[in-house]
């Protein structure tokens, strides 16, 4: 992977689990929430984007426009099932289940579907990037994951996983092969889900603004950092990192996350989480060689 790209998933790392943190803290926003942080990432890179499509940086086709759509799809339903996840299980379990899930099944895909060459580096990488997600899963033990909550968490954590692996697969495919611009493309995704939550909240204005009272600043928060974190993954895409690599090197966000947790929640980190982290760096140094 070139070392632009590294570096620049490297960041939308660090970038994805700050606003998954802030996300959580809105659990109970459910689809009002969404439509939100949604609507400000609309505002806030529709002038970068409209300027890019008035470039002609976008040569628009049929494929182009079937690609633009089923990502506005996916993402929507990602957004939903991630926000659903957030308010009926833990954080510590939707976001690793998921996070592992995704570039699991997105590797694999894009070597089996896209022809990808699959390089010893990077095949280990990616071991060890989900089995160090694995571990910080299960930081509790097995015990853990027998409650109700965390048997919901691994639900909406395993369908939040292969929404992302479908995302960044279509994604991938519309900057990789189709030359779409990266911020049209994931501003194109958020505009989708905007007009497509719009009935919904206007429908229950009132609903929607009681589900918003005090979560502006957090969603202000998430629409600026959620589309920022997902342009540079784009970016890395663009500039030639392979899919297969990109998915599974984005989870250093998961130690991200452990660090947070520990830093700043003032989280308990065990052993097993400490492993956890340690084949997870370990599997991203890999990634970066490959």
């Amino acid at each position: 992977m070139p070392l632009a790209s590294f570096l620049l998933v490297i960041l939308a790392a660090l970038i994805h689990a700050t606003w998954n943190l802030l996300a959580k803290r809105a659990a109970d926003g459910g689809p009002p929430f969404v439509f939100a942080y949604n609507l400000v990432a609309c505002l806030a890179y529709g002038p970068w984007a409209l300027w890019l499509v008035a470039r002609g940086d976008v040569k628009w086709s049929l494929p182009v426009a079937l690609c633009i759509l089923a990502s506005g799809a996916v993402h929507l339903a990602y957004s939903l099932a991630l926000q659903r996840g957030y308010r009926v299980a833990d954080l510590s379990v939707v976001y690793p289940v998921s996070r592992g899930t995704g570039p699991m099944l997105s590797s694999l895909a894009a070597f089996l579907l896209l022809g990808e060459r699959a390089t010893l580096p990077g095949v280990a990488g990616l071991v060890a990037v989900v089995g160090g997600i694995l571990l910080i899963a299960g930081h509790g033990g097995a015990e853990a994951l027998r409650t109700p909550a965390a048997r919901r968490g691994v639900r909406w954590g395993g369908a939040t996983g292969s929404l992302i692996a479908a995302y960044t697969l279509v994604d991938g495919y519309g900057v990789k092969r189709l030359g779409i611009a990266p911020v049209v493309l994931d501003w194109c995704s958020n505009l989708f889900r905007f007009l497509a939550l719009l009935p919904l909240v206007l429908a229950d204005p009132g609903g929607a603004r009681a589900a918003m009272r005090g979560r502006w600043g957090l969603a202000v928060a998430v629409g600026l950092l959620s589309p920022l974190a997902y342009i540079l993954v784009l970016g890395a895409l663009q500039w030639g990192a392979p899919i297969s690599l990109v998915a599974p090197a984005r989870e250093l966000s998961m130690l991200a996350g452990a660090l947070l947790g520990l830093l700043v929640l003032g989280e308990p980190v065990g052993r097993r989480r400490l492993a956890g982290c340690a084949l997870l760096a370990g599997g991203v140094v890999l990634l970066g060689l490959a």
